[in-house]
């Protein structure tokens, strides 16, 4: 996964283009007004990473190349978009493109800003969300069970076994429970659900929007902003319940904004004031890094060092792939720092001198900021 891409999602009027202005500096219009993102604007934020900058500093090559998220801001959605309200079936496709959906709720009351239900209640807006997705997620599955059906009624032996798979989906999403609900029986249908693209299937986080007073002072703290503000514990409350718990982070999307438009020697004076360590888009985009299990690994040149993505569990060989399909290939092996020694040693020579750098095989589990040379021939 060489760029980890995040839909945000949410009602209209709830904060979406603001945090997306703020997470890429983009120019989405973020109007006061149900339908103003009418197409997804697309954002690549470099990932936050200070072993980056200090591999930089201590390397000094002519470039420093970050990993990056991509962030897809999609229309408002409201009740009935599955049945085409709204912007319905537009945001439905664009939602499908992205590995994870970050929903923004809205937890700040403003009666300048207007909520398309009048009053302001992140659980019930996020049931909304849900059900339309799942909603969606009912109508794909019925229209393929409809074709599947009818083979399986000739006697075709995998068409009775999708059959299984769409009916136990079809049970769960009728009665509002996300298709993730629904445990793979095999690697056959595994494959098959994953082939479906099911809304309901994708993992998610959720982002709680709340007014600046809220966060200021508490370095961040998830439990300090919910004694604060009742909506963001209903939320949490909420989401708890769930049969597969999300993350909440709480930001003020406005504050966000306004903080990362400032010049970075400002921006880190204005947070100590605020009492925050750092800014929330990057715990948000940290958090999206935990959700999908992703990790970095770091290359070294004279011409640049660069992070690189992967899932926790990758072998030597397969993040070798990420860098180019020919070191997977031929891959030999993979001369390996931990980023501990590295930072241990103060350099890469220092580290080789005194024994730190391993010689790993394909099999090797890449780790977390491993400083990785390959080895390859083809």
């Amino acid at each position: 996964m060489p760029n980890l891409k995040l839909g945000i999602v949410g009602m209209p009027n709830v904060g979406k283009s603001t945090l997306f202005n703020a997470l890429a500096d983009a120019s989405a219009e973020a109007a006061n007004y149900p339908f103003c993102t009418v197409e997804p604007n697309v954002g690549v934020v470099e990932l936050p990473d200070p072993r980056l900058d200090l591999l930089f500093e201590r390397v000094r090559p002519r470039a420093k190349v970050p990993a990056t998220v991509t962030f897809v801001d999609i229309a408002g959605l409201v009740e009935r978009a599955s049945e085409g309200e709204g912007l319905g079936n537009r945001f439905l496709a664009h939602i499908r493109e992205v590995d994870a959906v970050v929903h923004v709720v809205r937890c700040f009351d403003d009666p300048d800003v207007v909520h398309v239900l009048g009053d302001v209640d992140p659980v019930r807006d996020r049931e909304i969300v849900r059900t339309e997705l799942a909603l969606a997620d009912l109508q794909t599955v019925e229209r393929r069970l409809e074709r599947v059906e009818k083979v399986a009624r000739s006697g075709d032996r995998d068409a009775k076994k999708e059959d299984r798979l769409l009916r136990r989906l079809q049970q769960d999403l009728g009665q509002g429970r996300p298709a993730s609900a629904v445990t793979p029986e095999n690697d056959e249908e595994a494959l098959l659900l994953r082939g479906y693209q099911l809304l309901t299937t994708k993992p998610e986080l959720y982002v709680a929007n709340v007014a600046e007073e809220d966060v200021t002072g508490t370095g961040g703290d998830e439990e300090a902003v919910a004694a604060r503000n009742p909506h963001v514990r209903a939320l949490r409350e909420a989401v708890a319940r769930d049969d597969q718990p999300a993350e909440v982070v709480s930001l003020a999307a406005q504050m966000e904004a306004e903080v990362l438009g400032l010049e970075p020697e400002d921006r880190d004076e204005y947070l100590r004031e605020q009492g925050l360590q750092q800014p929330g888009l990057h715990r948000l985009i940290h958090a999206g890094y935990r959700l999908l299990r992703l990790i970095s690994f770091f290359t070294t040149s004279p011409k640049e060092v660069r992070a690189w993505t992967i899932t926790q569990g990758t072998g030597a060989a397969r993040a070798a792939g990420e860098i180019h399909t020919d070191f997977e290939r031929g891959f030999i092996r993979a001369e390996t720092i931990a980023w501990e020694d590295f930072v241990a040693a103060g350099s890469e020579k220092a580290a080789r001198e005194q024994g730190l750098m391993r010689s790993e095989g394909r099999g090797y589990v890449v780790q977390d900021g491993d400083i990785i040379l390959v080895r390859f021939n083809v």
